[in-house]
Order: structure tokens, then C-alpha cells, then sequence
């Protein structure tokens, strides 16, 4: 985690603190105190470079808002000839968020540059003569007419008229030498958001950063909390680690499907009863050595009659004896009463290794006949009808589920869905296989 220049001099020893700071004077250290290329985090600076559009794109209290409000501030204080756009997604907010916020143009301002702020006229207006004029992306057309020099444009992920709004603001960028804009967002792969990364480049760059990269400035706990909440959630991905989380058009598992099929715990009958009836591990073995993972699922079958997935225990870059170990570990850790493993390649060998690693391991090898979307289906219908849950987050998992399309193919992370592949082979043993006395075998 990288940390502010202000930071890294409070953690200096007192002596070393005292000597950097015995040449200030009173005025000197307020000013010190207000210079945010000492406050600020290194990602929280401008880029350098020709850049048109910086985007930040983070995760909530990343601090996102007070780096476009010091950039604005920047701007203005050194540019009386600056025309300033402030665009949020309404009026109400750019004045709540970007104007009066906690971290707003006007609580940021020193009382030396302090602008002064005209609501009736949605502008304000610093000594240097600089002019910044509020607009919200609900009326694309006010930025019809009006030409600026630079722009701020805030959480433009939530913009009701996101792409329309854009192209009015853009046109309107026609004064001074180099016009620039910083966009400042939570992720969400709406169509404008899209748009831009797919421009990312010399002439736009882009920021990305976490919540937690501002913890020192958030309160006690607070990141703690989120991520024991929402860490590893859709939900968490995209709002506390900043990451664009897509949908695939016709993916046989749609994110939203995934987040109500979550639970915390695998819920018990009775008292006293154990959760879980059944414990099964699938293997989809590695080609090669040092090639694509090996995915290790494991899933339960739980008194309700839901199939519960409860642990990804993939592993990559090892050899046949490391994943084999690694299957065998998972299998004592959740006490597995079947372990199942592809044999297209290399069957033998596969149930070979695996018994090398544990002698009273139960294998049983499966062949594909189809592949592997036709072998996923009948299972993504089994999510649909309710009746299998993931007990937690499963990111890396589930962005490989996200990938699979109906009708054949794969468009997620990696060479191939080798957790998703595994997870099929688990729930098809468990849930649409030919069912035997439930019991659990221990190790």
C-alpha cells in the first residue's frame, strides 16, 4: 500500500521528524499542511504525460473525490483564465458531493484561495479569476453552447445519460492550449464506461485502486468489516476492489444468478446434526506440467437436499505428484467420501498419482463424452431451480462459470474453465449421478 509523503513523515523517528520540520515557520507549515502533493497517496496525483482524460476508477473511499477536487483546485489556483466543468450525476449531487462534500472544492480550499460559491448561478469563482459551472449528466443539453478548458466529470458510471452527456462535454472542450477532463467513478460495465477504457492509451490513462489502499483515512474497522461482509462478493469486487466486473451475453451463469445462490453457512436440520450428508472433490487434471491449473472442487450435499459448494482448492504451475497432493489434502481437510477425476487425460496415470499421494483415496475417473458446456448445462439449471449454493466467494470460480456461453464456447480468464470444469464434474456426481447410501468418510 503506498503512502502519502505526510505519512511517511509522521512514521519517522522523532529526531529525523523534528529536523525536516525545524526550518518552518507557522505560515510555512500551514501551508505544508494544505499542499496535497504531500498529502496525497502517489496514485491519488496526476499522471504526467499528454494525457486528455485521467480516469480514477475505484473502490468506494478509495478517495477519488478529493483527487479531482485537488486537481481542480490545482488548476484554478495557478489559471485565472481557467472554464471549469463540474459534472455529476445530478445537480443535487454535484453540489452535495463535488461543491459542499467532505471532500469538495470547498472544504479542500485553504482560507488564502478560498473560491466563492454562487448556488443560484451554479458557479464558483476563485481570486485567480478561475470559473467552474456545475451540471448534471440528467440534462445533457446544458452542456450545449458553454466551452471549457478542463473538466471534472464524477461518477459518470451512474450517469442517467451517460454517453450523451459525455459527447456534449467533449464538444465543449475547445478552450486552451491542451483541454483536459478527469473522470472519477465507481466501476459498473455500462456502455459509457466501456467506451472509455477502450480508449485507454497515451491519450487516456487510467487509475485504478482499492478501498483498503485508503484505510488510513477511513474509520477503525471499516475495511475489516467490508471485506469479512462482502469480500470475494460481485458486490464486493466491484465496490471495495474497483474491478469491472462484465457480463457475458448468454453465459450460462449470469453474475446476479450467482449472488442469490449465496449463503454464509449450510444450514443444519436438527441440532446436533451434521450439515452435511455428503462430500464429494472433483479433479480436472492439467495437460501438462506448468500449463493450465489444476481445478479442485469441493462440494456437499446438504440434509435440505441443496448441493453446496464449499471450497476452491486449485492449484497451479505443479506437477502431477503436487496437485495429487493437493487433491488428497482437500479430501481429509472436508472429509470427502468420493474424490472424481476427469481421465481424458491420461486416465491411468491420473488415478495412479492420486493414489500415490493417498492409498485409501476413493477415486472414481469420469470420461467426457461432450464438452464442456454441454456437460455444464444440466448443472447451471440445477443454480437456476435453486438448488445449489455457494457457502462464500469463489471469485477466480466464478469468473470462469461467467465465461461459458450456451451453445459452446469460452470467453472468461484463462486458456480454459478448469474450476468451472471441475465444479460440473462435482455437482454431476452428486446431484444427477446414481445416488448410493449417503454417508461421510472420514480420514
Amino acid at each position: 500500500m503506498s503512502a502519502s509523503l505526510m505519512q511517511r513523515l509522521a512514521d519517522l523517528p522523532e529526531e529525523s521528524r523534528g529536523r525536516v520540520l525545524a526550518g518552518l515557520d507557522a505560515s510555512g507549515a500551514a501551508v505544508l499542511a494544505q499542499d496535497w502533493r504531500w498529502l496525497a497517496r502517489p496514485e491519488q496525483l496526476a499522471p504526467p504525460g499528454a494525457w486528455s482524460t485521467w480516469m480514477v476508477m475505484a473502490g468506494r473511499g478509495f478517495g477519488k473525490t478529493r483527487a479531482g477536487a485537488e486537481w481542480v483546485r490545482a488548476i484554478a489556483e495557478r489559471d485565472g483564465k481557467a472554464r471549469i466543468a463540474l459534472v455529476a450525476a445530478t445537480l443535487a449531487e454535484a453540489r452535495s458531493v463535488m461543491v459542499e462534500g467532505a471532500s469538495g472544492l470547498l472544504a479542500i480550499a485553504p482560507w488564502w484561495c478560498r473560491p466563492a460559491f454562487s448556488p443560484a448561478l451554479r458557479k464558483l469563482m476563485w481570486p485567480s479569476g478561475a470559473v467552474a459551472t456545475l451540471h448534471g449528466a440528467a440534462e445533457p443539453e446544458s452542456l450545449r453552447g458553454p466551452q471549457f478548458s478542463h473538466g471534472w466529470a464524477d461518477e459518470v458510471a451512474k450517469w442517467p445519460a451517460g454517453e450523451a452527456t459525455w459527447d456534449n462535454l467533449m464538444m465543449g472542450m475547445r478552450l486552451g492550449k491542451r483541454p483536459q477532463v478527469v473522470a472519477t467513478t465507481t466501476p459498473r460495465p455500462v456502455p459509457l464506461v466501456r467506451r472509455l477504457l477502450a480508449r485507454e492509451g497515451r491519450e487516456l490513462v487510467v487509475t485504478r485502486g482499492r478501498t483498503a489502499d485508503n484505510a488510513a483515512n477511513l474509520a477503525v474497522g471499516f475495511v475489516e468489516a467490508m471485506q469479512r461482509d462482502y469480500g470475494g462478493t460481485r458486490l464486493g469486487r466491484q465496490e471495495l476492489d474497483g474491478e469491472l466486473i462484465e457480463e457475458v451475453e448468454g453465459a450460462l451463469w449470469s453474475r446476479a444468478l450467482i449472488e442469490r445462490c449465496r449463503v454464509r453457512h449450510v444450514p443444519c436440520v436438527e441440532a446436533g446434526d451434521m450439515a452435511l450428508v455428503r462430500v464429494v472433490v472433483a479433479v480436472d487434471p492439467p495437460a501438462g506440467i506448468g500449463g493450465d491449473a489444476c481445478g479442485i472442487v469441493v462440494v456437499g450435499l446438504g440434509r435440505d437436499g441443496r448441493g453446496y459448494v464449499i471450497a476452491d482448492e486449485s492449484v497451479e504451475g505443479l506437477g502431477p505428484e503436487g496437485w495429487a497432493r493437493a487433491v488428497a489434502y482437500a479430501a481429509a481437510t472436508h472429509g470427502a467420501d468420493r474424490v472424481v477425476a476427469e481421465a481424458n487425460q491420461g486416465g491411468a496415470m491420473v488415478e495412479s498419482v492420486l493414489r500415490a499421494a493417498e492409498a485409501g483415496l476413493p477415486v472414481r475417473l469420469v470420461h467426457a463424452s461432450r464438452g464442456k458446456v454441454a456437460r455444464a448445462e444440466p448443472v447451471a439449471a440445477l443454480y437456476e431451480a435453486g438448488r445449489v449454493a455457494h457457502r462464500g466467494a469463489f471469485p477466480a470460480l466464478e469468473d470462469e462459470m461467467c465465461g461459458l456461453v450456451m451453445g459452446g464456447g469460452y470467453v472468461g480468464p484463462g486458456r480454459s474453465p478448469d474450476r468451472a470444469d471441475a465444479l460440473v464434474w462435482a455437482l454431476t456426481e452428486l446431484m444427477l449421478g446414481v445416488r448410493g447410501e449417503a454417508r461421510v468418510r472420514g480420514f
